[in-house]
């Protein structure tokens, strides 16, 4: 890949950056598919992102950005416009540079999770759900699996202020699912979701006591990397099928490409 002064540019924000997948997938699609765009990485700490703001805004040649933690929040008051998910879920993963240079996003991260466990075989529809993680990902999550069909939906996170807020959220808009907070216990469940950021770092607990799991089961997290995490391997132990961060990270770059207008995308 060359690039020149007439190269668009994608980013990617975050804190940290250094474990994403997004800059190597989107670079060999570039490449493969002959677009004259490269896609970098911005680490930002949080508290910062309102000080950087005005630089991402003022690069013509800037026309999207990939939005990770910690700031698919805090990003929200910065933009002009909002797509619908994120309306809903109140947090962005995806932002566009409007013809009239101001951004707008939305969110992505549920549906990019929903549509790795259909493409993996395991549609959530009908189904018994455990989710650990109420986050910013967590409740995008837990949209797009009400959203799909999901017969249960039980929710756990150590933070009782998040788990209300999502609990509510769910019961206004998807009454048809079943929703209700829990515990980390698997036992019982068709889908184990995590949702947490446990796995991203090494010496990290597990979410969920994978002890408790049978070979019956559906575990799925949404670390990318490492792709295999301790609670996937051990899943894949005892005999579970499992769906990866890689899968839901493919779900999104699908979702995100189709939403920035990349022509031709097929990962």
């Amino acid at each position: 890949m060359t690039i020149t002064g007439a190269t668009r540019l994608l980013a990617i924000i975050g804190d940290p950056v250094a474990p994403l997948r997004s800059p190597a997938v989107f670079n060999a699609a570039f490449e493969r598919l002959g677009h004259d765009m490269a896609f970098v990485a911005f680490q930002i700490k949080a508290g910062d992102l309102e000080c950087a703001w005005p630089a991402f805004v003022a690069m013509a040649n800037l026309d999207g950005l990939v939005i990770t933690m910690p700031h698919k929040e805090a990003v929200l008051p910065l933009l002009a416009a909002l797509g619908p998910t994120a309306q809903l879920t109140h947090s962005v993963n995806t932002i566009r540079r409007r013809a009239d240079g101001a951004f707008e996003g939305d969110m992505f991260d549920g549906e990019g999770f929903r549509d790795g466990l259909e493409r993996a075989g395991h549609p959530p529809r009908g189904k018994r759900i455990l989710q650990v993680g109420c986050g910013a990902a967590g409740t995008a999550i837990a949209c797009a699996l009400a959203r799909a069909g999901a017969a249960t939906l039980t929710l756990y996170d150590s933070a009782a202020a998040r788990l209300e807020a999502l609990t509510a959220l769910l019961h206004a808009h998807f009454p048809e699912t079943k929703v209700q907070a829990g515990h980390p216990d698997p036992r019982g469940f068709d889908i184990v979701v995590n949702a947490t950021p446990l796995g991203l770092r090494p010496g990290d607990p597990m979410s969920i006591d994978a002890s408790l799991l049978s070979p019956s089961q559906i575990v799925a997290d949404v670390i990318p990397n490492p792709e295999v995490t301790p609670l996937i391997a051990a899943a894949r132990a005892i005999g579970c099928a499992t769906t990866t961060g890689r899968d839901m990270h493919e779900g999104q770059a699908r979702l995100a490409a189709a939403y920035l207008g990349i022509k031709g995308w097929d990962v």
